[in-house]
Formats: C-alpha cells, structure tokens, sequence
C-alpha cells in the first residue's frame, strides 16, 4: 500500500516524464508556439482567405491540433474573420477597438469572439467554404470544447499537477495574443506601411512570437495575400513555413502581394503605367505619403513663423496629413483647411494625392480616360514647382 502511495504521489508530482521545470516551460512555448502557427496558416491564411491550399496531411493536422488547444470551429473561426475585414471600424465590426474601445478587445476580446460566434447570419453570410467533412460534422464542431479536455487530460498524465499550468497557458495563448492583442493593439498602436482604409497597424517588424500576425497593416492592406512581410526589414515567420511546406508539396500558394516593378528608361504614360499603378496602388500611395512629409518639413520653418497657429497645432495637422483622407472628420478637416490658407504647396499635394487616389475609384471611366487622366496629372504635378512633387511623378512614369 505504501508503494502505491508513494507511485501514485510521484506521478502527481512529476507525471510520466519526469521533466524539469526548464523543460516543462520549452514544451509550453513549443506547443502554444504550433498553436500560432495553425491559427495563421490554416484559420487565418487558408481558410479565411484563401490565400494558399494545404494538402490533407498537413490540414488534418492543424484541425485536430486546434480542436485539442484551443476549441476553436473553422467555419466559426473564418465567419468572424471575413466579417471583421467586410466591416472594418464600423459598429457591425466584431471586435475593433476604434469602436469598442481599446480596454474592451484587450480584456474581452474572446467573449466579443464568442458573442459573434452565435450569430447564425454571420456564420451563414461569411461562414461558406470551410470543412463540412465527417470529422468536422461529427467531432470537431460537435464536440468542440471536449478536445481541450483531451489536452488537459495529456498535460496532467505527462507532467502531474503541473501539468495544469501548462494546460492554463494553452487556453490563455490565443484569447490572449489573437483576441487581445491582434485585434487590440492591432488596430490601436503601431507604424503603417500603408493607408489602408482602416486602422490597422503593424505592431512590430519581427512576426514571431504570433506567427506573421504583428505585420497587421500588411495583412489589411494586402488580405489575400499568403505573405504577410513587405519590407526588407520585415520577417514573417508563418511565411516561412509554408514555404517549408509548398516546397515539401504540402501547401500551394495561390496569391501573395504584388511586388512594383520599375523601369528607368521608361517616360511615357501609357495603359501599361496605369496597369501597374492601379496593381500597385498601395505602394504608391505609400511613396506619395513620404513625399508628403519632405514637402512638410519644406514648409514647415515657414509655417512655425506664424503666430496666428497656438501651440500644438501644427504637430497636430502633420499626423493630420498623413492620414487617409477618407477616414478623416469634419473637424480634421477643417484643421487642414486652416493649414492650407497658409501653405499653397501642402495645399496643392494633398489636393492632387485626392486626385490621384480618384484615379482607381473611377470605376465607369473608360481605360483611355483613366489614361488620359493619369497623363494629366502627371503634366501637372511636373508644372507645379514643388520638388517633391516632380520627384514623385517622374517616379510614378517609370511603374511597370
């Protein structure tokens, strides 16, 4: 009897493995980090928006993984999703911190998931697509919240009690980081690559830690795109591994972001610039932005001369500037207008960026009128004699 109390204390204490407390925290961080990756590459990439196709193996795996970790449905998972892009920062957004508030999606952001989750118009308007197979039907949606009992299950017999705090960290890895964070901090704090028509922003440059997710701008700018990294500094770690997989014939991808080409010698506008500048649209509104800020740090020496702005004005009208003009309000704009009577140049790039961003809105213009409104403006923006300007539209020739 004795030993059995001591075998059966033993095990409470160390389960079947015996690991240390070093090991015990690397199988945590391995096991939440595979969990990363099956919500960005398989919920997130693949399912959401179709941006590659996984071979069974390797889509079976993320299923069942996911049904062990974490509960989630697919159909649920991807509903949610694609409703959150169709209705970015609006109040029928699911979860956006621009109108829920920033405290809310950090602390609430799996309840608000939840919440939308039950809504059987959103599963059924955004939900299409998704798994409907045996497993799916029968297992993983109707037993959807026995797998993490499964995995509790696997934590205790592996490493006793302590198995619970793995187990507590688990459940917590993507309410946490894909609910909170992603979804907080995503839309809340960060630079931008790109003006999308959202407030997605890019959290850091080094996707890691939540797969390729804190490269949130790229993604919303570019949503169907497998990649999520745009720059050279940028390093997406789910990008690397479905490179992995498409080279072992286990993934496909089926669009990344389109990359601008440019050629030197080219000087004409032709169909084939507006081809290209309309592919390209968010880089070139992303080198416009930069010009923007040079043409304002031209300005504003001349602009702090003026006594008639009060303090803080002009740091104000400078973020201003840099925002998408459509997400600005009547207000901000107003404080634009106050700028321009003052700076004929800012007044004139914010002006011809409106122009510009018309452009590819245009949808019932003829191709030869788009051309012929890209010549235009090209013509114009070389005659107003501000530099920065020129610059950009000599760049903007060269698109190909």
């Amino acid at each position: 009897m004795s030993n059995f109390t001591d075998m059966f204390l033993g095990f409470l204490a160390h389960g079947l493995v015996h690991a240390s407390t070093w090991q015990i925290i690397v199988f945590t961080l391995v096991v939440t980090h595979i969990t990363i990756a099956s919500v960005t590459i398989f919920l997130h990439r693949c399912q959401a928006h179709r941006a590659l196709e996984l071979h069974a193996i390797p889509s079976h795996f993320f299923r069942c993984w996911l049904w062990l970790t974490t509960g989630q449905v697919t159909k649920e998972w991807a509903a949610v999703h694609r409703k959150h892009h169709a209705k970015c920062e609006t109040e029928e957004d699911p979860h956006s911190p621009v109108t829920r508030g920033i405290k809310k999606v950090l602390l609430e952001g799996a309840e608000l998931y939840r919440i939308e989750s039950k809504n059987q118009e959103t599963l059924q308007k955004y939900g299409h697509g998704t798994p409907d197979d045996w497993l799916e039907r029968n297992l993983y949606t109707r037993f959807s919240w026995q797998g993490v009992g499964v995995m509790l299950v696997i934590d205790l017999m592996l490493f006793g009690v302590l198995g619970l705090s793995v187990w507590a960290v688990q459940m917590l890895w993507i309410p946490v980081t894909a609910a909170g964070i992603i979804n907080g901090i995503g839309h809340y704090w960060g630079y931008r690559n790109y003006e999308c028509a959202d407030a997605a922003t890019n959290i850091v440059p080094w996707g890691i830690i939540i797969g390729g997710e804190e490269l949130h701008n790229n993604h919303h700018t570019f949503a169907t795109s497998a990649k999520l990294s745009s720059k050279w500094y940028e390093f997406d770690i789910g990008w690397a591994y479905i490179r992995t997989l498409e080279t072992l014939g286990l993934a496909k991808v089926k669009k990344i972001a389109p990359q601008p080409k440019f050629l030197d010698t080219k000087v004409v506008v032709d169909g084939e610039t507006l081809h290209a500048v309309i592919t390209n649209r968010y880089d070139v509104m992303a080198t416009y932005a930069k010009s923007l800020r040079q043409a304002w740090r031209d300005e504003v020496v001349q602009l702090r001369k003026n006594t008639q702005f009060e303090k803080g004005f002009l740091a104000n009208v400078q973020l201003l500037l840099q925002r998408e003009p459509t997400q600005l309000e009547a207000l901000q704009k107003q404080e634009l207008l106050r700028l321009f009577a003052h700076s004929k140049a800012l007044k004139t790039m914010h002006d011809m960026r409106l122009e510009l961003n018309a452009i590819w809105d245009r949808s019932s213009a003829t191709r030869e009128q788009l051309v012929a409104q890209l010549q235009d403006w090209c013509a114009r923006a070389e005659a107003s004699g501000i530099k920065t300007l020129q610059e950009f539209s000599l760049r903007l020739r060269t698109y190909a």
